[in-house]
């Protein structure tokens, strides 16, 4: 009997299920790597006011994986995240998308760069005059996509999404899970190589949280880039991807399969040091 030969498709999803051993070596001085989806070089980020939102960031991304971005608010998550979609410029060093360097997309390209990356919004940034079949649809359209391929996308990403008996409901007539579950169908309708999300269950309840992350991750198991912004440290701690934590815009740790925050210590432990210090005071 003879053995079909895998198609493209099924080798990436073989390739996204491979989760590193480590995480991509950190340099600024490295050669452009193609199999790096995303490459911060030195990047720093200084805002008008002075604030500093990302200081020399370095780090690398390979293609297929899932990766969380930590760190409290204003740690410089949401500036990584500002900078992937060209909403801001970096004050210096470089970022590259699938090998090309952003510096050289011109602001008339924009919209045409951005068609090749998913993005999922905490607030939803739903059309509130559209159905759900539309607000998908509107993706698709905006891209120049035809009536033929739209009817044949539309309806598979609602599919895949949970949302076939949905479509013609608007989005005042759906919970906080559903309508963020028609921000992701939109996002990846067009099935983007990367799928950022900023916050994605940041106004959902815990079980809502577990089925769009569950849903993120049936999106990345088809080959599809993801990368999670969040501070929801009980959805990082059970999925154990890996993890970039950011702390006032520098990079303090990037864990192959990490949790939300680096083991604290216990009661035990801090009574411990407590008491070495007692008796390493001079006066002790």
């Amino acid at each position: 009997m003879a053995v079909r030969p895998r198609t493209r498709r099924e080798h990436e999803r073989r390739r996204a299920q491979r989760q590193p051993v480590a995480p991509p070596e950190r340099s600024a001085a490295l050669p452009p790597d193609p199999r790096n989806v995303i490459e911060f070089r030195d990047v720093t980020m200084q805002y008008k006011g002075g604030d500093i939102g990302l200081d020399s960031a370095t780090f690398n991304i390979r293609r297929g994986e899932f990766v969380f971005l930590v760190g409290s608010t204003g740690s410089g998550k949401s500036t990584v995240m500002r900078l992937l979609i060209k909403e801001r410029e970096p004050t210096s060093g470089t970022i590259r998308v699938a090998g090309r360097d952003l510096s050289e997309i011109t602001r008339r390209k924009v919209p045409y760069y951005r068609r090749n990356i998913g993005v999922v919004f905490q607030d939803f940034k739903l059309l509130p005059n559209r159905t759900v079949y539309e607000n998908v649809a509107y993706a698709l359209s905006a891209t120049g996509a035809s009536r033929k391929e739209i009817r044949a996308k539309v309806p598979d990403i609602l599919r895949l999404t949970g949302l076939s008996l949905k479509l013609h409901s608007y989005p005042d007539q759906l919970s906080g899970g559903e309508q963020q579950r028609v921000s992701v169908a939109r996002a990846f309708v067009n099935h983007p190589p990367l799928l950022l999300a900023d916050e994605p269950t940041g106004n959902l309840d815990p079980a809502t949280s577990i089925g769009i992350m569950q849903l993120l991750y049936r999106i990345n198991r088809t080959g599809t880039t993801v990368l999670v912004a969040t501070h929801d440290s009980h959805m990082v701690d059970r999925m154990r991807r890996r993890v970039i934590e950011l702390s006032n815009g520098t990079i303090v740790r990037d864990e192959a399969s990490g949790l939300y925050a680096q083991r604290e210590q216990t009661t035990d432990e801090f009574g411990r040091l407590l008491t070495r210090a007692e008796l390493d005071r001079p006066d002790a």
